[in-house]
């Protein structure tokens, strides 16, 4: 039942859209990885025919424009865990942004297998380096990725396939990266009942100052269920959009959903083939989180809860009135980083410094004291003048009319 899934389950596409080949324009680059040198990584049935390289701008890079950014924020020393399917570490554009993981489907392991391309695409959004003849790269280039495997399972046609960890697993995987020093934890993954271990791994993480951003899920034409760790307060709730602005239709709904980034036919790198077409909420979780990961570096005062304020306050109008569906709005990486009006280096009430009067405000204030006094003065005496001019162009004639005399002894 769709509303009783207990699984983790990956939330990205379903099929593989290999990127055609570009007909027209600059001669095209190699391939990143050729297919003479393609190889099945260890325990993978890696049957992904190979793509093409990446020669005219995706529509998400061109909608945010990484190279914008990049003379302000490109994620240098900050820390991202990608708790999913692991990361390829050996892809030409993810070389040395892959830091040493964990892989809980495979003990021993360091989370740089992935048998299902799910988790090395999520982190190429976030992470992948520029490379020549290639127009993707990811919003944060120079974010560390520590990648912790927990599923290999996808949806093929509405039927689940593959493995994942059980739900206290997962709780295990958010508290291993908290203390292996992630800034920020993306979950392209979604686990549809609550549960009290993995709500204490998210209280956890975000009592740690950690910002968690997550996938809202892709199941709203199955009766929308609630997603988790999604729905738990604290927790950054993506929903997905197509090109043309609006939500896509596999995008879930809810009071969970805190804005929308793109997730219709997006690229994203695929291990050690290049790079492919997809769709999901999984891939329009790690547009938000790179740019948290931006505001980390950018406004390195920030705690957790005031980077999320800044994210949801910078969104771009949504073209639907539908918040469930928007929530916020659509995410805007630029203004996040660059508002001078969003939530900055606010303190914390409990915090604030001893309060120490400005004598030009002081001098400020005595002037603008003296000011309202005299126009108060100003203002009664005109009153005053009034009300005497009243008096005598509507009072006395009446009385007059009416005989009214002042009062004085009887005769």
């Amino acid at each position: 039942m769709p509303g009783r899934r207990t699984r983790l389950t990956l939330v990205g596409a379903i099929t593989v859209l290999v990127v055609p080949p570009i007909a027209a324009g600059p001669a095209t680059a190699a391939p990143l990885a050729p297919p003479a040198a393609l190889r099945a990584l260890p325990g993978c049935d890696n049957d992904t025919p190979p793509a093409q390289p990446i020669t005219t701008l995706p529509w998400a890079q061109q909608r945010y424009a990484p190279e914008r950014l990049a003379p302000l924020a490109n994620g240098a020393g900050v820390t991202v865990a990608v708790i999913d399917s692991g990361v390829d570490k050996t892809h030409a554009q993810m070389k040395g942004r892959v830091l040493p993981g964990r892989d809980f489907l495979s003990p021993g392991l360091d989370g740089s297998r992935d048998c299902v391309r799910h988790g090395t695409g999520v982190a190429s959004i976030i992470a992948a380096a520029p490379r020549a003849g290639t127009r993707f790269h990811g919003l944060a280039p120079q974010v560390k990725i520590l990648p912790i495997r927990v599923s290999e399972k996808k949806v093929i046609e509405g039927e689940e396939n593959g493995d994942s960890v059980n739900v206290e697993t997962f709780a295990e995987s958010i508290r291993w990266a908290v203390d292996n020093g992630a800034d920020v934890i993306n979950l392209s993954v979604v686990y549809y009942q609550d549960n009290a271990a993995l709500k204490g791994a998210v209280e956890y993480a975000l009592e740690k100052n950690v910002v968690i951003v997550a996938a809202a899920g892709n199941l709203y034409k199955e009766k929308n269920p609630r997603p988790y760790p999604t729905s738990y307060d604290g927790v950054i709730g993506v929903g997905s959009v197509g090109e043309n602005g609006l939500v896509s239709e596999f995008s879930q709904r809810g009071d969970y959903v805190d804005l929308v980034a793109p997730g219709g036919s997006v690229v994203v790198a695929a291990p050690e083939r290049g790079h492919v077409l997809d769709n999901g909420t999984s891939f329009a979780t790690p547009f938000v989180t790179a740019t948290v990961a931006l505001i980390r570096q950018y406004w390195p005062d920030l705690n957790a809860r005031q980077v999320a304020q800044r994210l949801i306050a910078t969104t771009d109008p949504a073209p639907g009135s539908d918040r469930e569906a928007y929530g916020a709005g659509i995410l805007n990486p630029y203004r996040a980083v660059t508002d001078t009006a969003a939530p900055a280096r606010q303190p914390e009430a409990a915090g604030l410094p001893p309060h120490q009067d400005d004598p030009a405000e002081v001098a400020q204030a005595e002037r603008r004291s003296e000011s309202q006094q005299r126009a108060l003065w100003v203002a009664g005496l005109a009153g005053t003048v009034a009300l005497a001019a009243l008096l005598l162009a509507v009072v006395l004639p009446r009385g007059a009319r009416r005989r009214w005399r002042p009062a004085g002894p009887t005769s």
